[in-house]
């Protein structure tokens, strides 16, 4: 959006999130300009890594670099695990933020999950293969659950943050959890996101489990928890919600790309999104990933107008 691009020339992405009032200002310009059902709060998934021990940065062209990574477990045992008040800046920016939006839409909170944030701290970066954080994984289990188990601790306090602050929903990003086998899952990273969710079920939100190439784990994701399962467009929807059964709420599953497809091209992918979903209470219509920068804006307003027209009962 041209409103977020004239901001973003003027201040970095690390010095946006960590200024309440800009951050607050970002999470309210779809909304202004969209008929959209929820807001989700300006933030990072890599926030909490900073003040846990980690040098953290934004590298132009490169995306979040992290020039100090954890490839051992003395470097794990370096890491602090923090209670929150480091990170109140984002519980600032909800507050902010519900008292703009006055009841218009409600307000989404989120966090990465343990295998994302640890993948980022262990590659130094992003990666295609995660090399290094599946070698920590095999090679040293106990370095690797206490590292695990230091992310759910901070997460989870995170979240708990959020909510108090005024976040009606949380949502739990485990982004590049599809390059694991499901049995791989179940053993190094099912439960300590089950912590997350078991440390989060007495606060009242719903709460979102989202990951991406997931295919193959969505059973175990549903086992981890969350009231709402996450669905990519690498799956059809109403076979994902099978796998993840009718008692879970989905959300998805259109490819950010189809974003630059013709109009009419988006609304057959619209129209049979919601004709899997067959009318059954607890579908959020989603991209099934983040939006692209290049997305042509008019796009998005006309397929958020197609799911309202379409989804009308």
């Amino acid at each position: 959006m041209s409103e977020y691009r004239t901001l973003r020339a003027k201040h970095s992405i690390l010095e946006m999130c960590k200024t309440p009032e800009l951050a607050a200002q970002v999470t309210l310009q779809p909304i202004d300009r969209f008929p959209l059902d929820a807001a989700i709060i300006f933030a990072d998934i890599l926030l909490p890594l900073e003040p846990m021990g980690l040098n953290l940065e934004f590298a132009a062209g490169e995306g979040p670099v992290i020039h100090n990574p954890v490839r051992d477990r003395a470097a794990v045992d370096h890491l602090k695990v923090i209670d929150g008040d480091e990170l109140d800046y984002v519980a600032e920016a909800i507050r902010q933020t519900r008292r703009a939006l006055n009841g218009r839409v409600p307000l989404i909170g989120f966090a990465g999950a343990p295998f994302t944030l640890a993948s980022y701290a262990i590659e130094g970066g992003g990666s295609r293969n995660y090399l290094n954080t599946k070698q920590m994984m095999y090679s040293d289990p106990t370095a690797w659950h206490r590292l695990m188990d230091k992310f759910a601790r901070v997460l989870t306090g995170y979240l708990r943050r959020q909510i108090k602050a005024g976040a009606q929903a949380i949502q739990l990003f485990d982004s590049w959890v599809g390059c694991l086998s499901a049995g791989d899952y179940v053993e190094y990273v099912m439960p300590h996101v089950q912590r997350i969710f078991d440390g989060l079920k007495h606060e009242g939100v719903p709460m979102i489990h989202f990951g991406t190439g997931t295919t193959a784990i969505l059973r175990q994701m549903r086992e981890a928890g969350g009231d709402v399962i996450g669905i990519d467009w690498r799956v059809h929807l109403d076979e994902a919600w099978t796998m993840v059964g009718h008692d879970r709420a989905v959300q998805g599953n259109l490819d950010p790309l189809a974003l630059f497809a013709p109009l009419h091209e988006i609304e057959r992918r619209v129209e049979d999104i919601l004709r899997r979903a067959g009318g059954r209470l607890g579908h959020i219509f989603n991209l099934g990933h983040g939006i692209l920068p290049t997305t042509p804006v008019d796009h998005v307003a006309a397929t958020i107008d197609m799911v309202h027209k379409l989804s009308q009962r």
